[in-house]
């Protein structure tokens, strides 16, 4: 681990813990629902929501496609049995499927960002259900290089983990305690079968996190950053970048139209 991106993980968890029951408060919620996969990064927002609200008040969704490998499914019940926190099932194969019946041409990417869309849709009237609010758990290294789905998973109303690094959640998700087989797991999306998120990236997030500190946080240029990274490639570093400069409008509000006065009212 590079020792820039090492965090304290005792005051993060306080803070996030904290920023969670603040903004709860400013929204007179009480209740928190999110998307359980059985990864690192949801189990992370499963222990910061029971710290934050109670077991009876943080509610776990799991939510497979016939892909969806079964091991992942088993983390997941056993992050809801291990917090004690609530947690539903809801398999959504066959709306998926009967809605690509009719387009058989369909790739690996529209379906699963229909996948991803089609939980968050679950996750938001649940939520409307148990007047609560949907969490999201997109870390900072996704969100940056645009590992996501628009109006999917990056549709969270609150986000504990976005401000961090996904080397710096398995720092934290460590400290928490979260289960090794979690821990150990290399991570993916499993929006389809058998590839990782690096094999998908082409890059590890370790690599990945060091140069998206020095060009996020550092707003240092291609040339410094090569020049500050001697184990690193040229490529990788301008992979990483090329990703993020890609991936700029999904980090932007919806575009709406402004009509001039002159023209609205004239």
């Amino acid at each position: 681990m590079k020792e820039i991106l090492k965090i304290n993980p005792e005051r993060v968890r306080d803070f996030l813990v904290e920023f969670l029951r603040d903004e709860f408060k400013k929204a007179n919620k009480g209740v928190a629902v999110f998307g359980m996969s059985g990864g690192v990064d949801s189990t992370v927002v499963g222990y910061l929501c029971k710290m934050a609200f109670g077991r009876n008040n943080t509610y776990g969704i799991i939510l497979p496609y016939k892909n969806t490998p079964k091991i992942s499914v088993d983390h997941a019940y056993m992050v809801g049995r291990t917090l004690g926190i609530r947690y539903l099932r809801f398999n959504v194969t066959p709306q998926i499927d009967y809605y690509f019946k009719n387009f058989p041409q369909a790739d690996r990417i529209r379906i699963g960002n229909k996948i991803s869309r089609e939980r968050m849709s679950i996750l938001y009237d649940l939520s409307s259900h148990f007047d609560g609010i949907v969490v999201g758990s997109s870390n900072k290294s996704e969100i940056y290089l645009g590992y996501g789905t628009l109006f999917g998973d990056l549709a969270w109303l609150i986000n504990p983990l976005g401000d961090l690094f996904k080397t710096e959640i398995y720092q934290l998700a460590q400290f928490l305690g979260i289960p090794e087989e979690i821990l150990k797991k290399k991570p993916s999306a499993e929006l389809w079968e058998g590839q990782t998120d690096e094999e998908e990236l082409g890059f590890t997030y370790q690599d990945a996190d060091i140069i998206l500190y020095y060009y996020v946080e550092k707003n240092m240029k291609v040339e410094e950053i090569t020049g500050q990274i001697k184990n690193l490639s040229p490529e990788i570093i301008n992979k990483v970048i090329e990703k993020v400069k890609k991936t700029e409008f999904k980090r932007k509000a919806p575009k709406i139209a402004k009509i001039p006065d002159e023209i609205k009212y004239s």
